[in-house]
């Protein structure tokens, strides 16, 4: 459809993550194996928790919510890039693909709150052991996880509003696989000088400021731990070192993305990749190994169903 002298874009064409068709099936075939570890694993934690009694504490619910948020977060771009690749279509349309934008952010955006929240549990946790029960009690938890979706929403909403507005009347060619800001903006049929500096304010900036201020509250945390008892102390340090490395996996890619002109760099593929479809599946990973109550939970729950199975 026509708009003054310009056709109005009405759909996107996704370049995908290889031009060599072999290497994208490739490519798809590896990223299908992460989807089919993803949901199994980040459902059997939340069924895992929600069934065992002895994971009742809020660290364990607010693992949960994450889990089920990466649920969420990995269901955005895979299926779309899979179907394009079998279907050998390439496009995507103009709904769609701000739609991706909006999903992408705000459940980006909810997890980044959550970790926020988890690392405000660990502080009251470790720095105020005995008031803990009385200040996180699961009507703070939920508060938390649902201010958690609420700063997401806020977040993403504010990049629509900033996306909608612009006109897309030239090239429709997206070198990616998915629709994301960095891409789209490029496209737009207008000066974006002063859409991308917002951008980076919202995306770049806001995410920067969360990593450094998370990493200060862990290595603050890790040093407070030192004057506990040995027990706790290493239960308390093993906690906050795994919330370090997921804040390593998310915040990482995240900066390297928004952190920087809106451009292309060689990596930019490669590191999309590794943030909408590999780091979902780190967390449950890394929390299932290194928490011997999750993995002692999580054998109990599957010895009983085997012994249901066998009755």
């Amino acid at each position: 459809m026509e708009h003054g002298n310009h056709t109005v874009v009405t759909e996107f064409v996704l370049q995908g993550l290889a031009k060599n068709w072999e290497l994208q099936l490739f490519l798809s075939a590896l990223l299908l194996l992460f989807y089919v570890i993803i949901l199994p694993g980040n459902i059997l934690i939340i069924v895992t928790i929600r069934n065992d009694p002895r994971l009742g504490s809020p660290m364990f619910f607010f693992l949960a919510s994450l889990a089920f948020m990466d649920i969420c977060y990995s269901t955005v771009t895979p299926p779309k890039m899979m179907m394009n690749l079998f279907s050998r279509q390439k496009t995507i349309s103009y709904q769609g693909c701000l739609a991706q934008i909006f999903f992408i952010h705000f459940l980006g955006g909810a997890e980044i709150c959550l970790l926020i929240a988890m690392a405000v549990d660990r502080y009251v946790a470790i720095c105020h052991p005995l008031r803990y029960a009385v200040m996180v009690t699961r009507v703070v938890c939920w508060a938390l996880v649902v201010g958690s979706w609420a700063g997401g929403f806020m977040h993403s909403m504010i990049q629509m509003i900033l996306i909608v507005p612009l006109p897309f009347c030239g090239p429709n060619e997206l070198d990616n696989f998915f629709c994301d800001v960095t891409q789209i903006i490029k496209l737009a049929c207008t000066n974006t000088y002063a859409l991308e500096f917002a951008m980076f304010i919202n995306s770049g900036l806001v995410t920067t400021t969360c990593f450094i201020i998370l990493l200060i509250s862990y290595g603050t945390l890790l040093v407070k731990v030192k004057t506990g008892s040995a027990q706790g102390k290493n239960k308390a340090a093993s906690t906050c070192i795994t919330h370090i490395i997921i804040v390593f996996i998310m915040f990482g890619p995240a900066i390297y993305i928004y952190c920087r002109p809106f451009q292309d760099f060689p990596f930019d593929k490669v590191v999309a990749f590794f943030h909408t479809v590999v780091f979902p599946l780190m967390n449950p990973m890394i929390y299932t190994l290194r928490n011997k109550e999750i993995k002692a939970a999580i054998f109990r729950l599957l010895n009983k169903n085997k012994v249901s199975r066998d009755k």
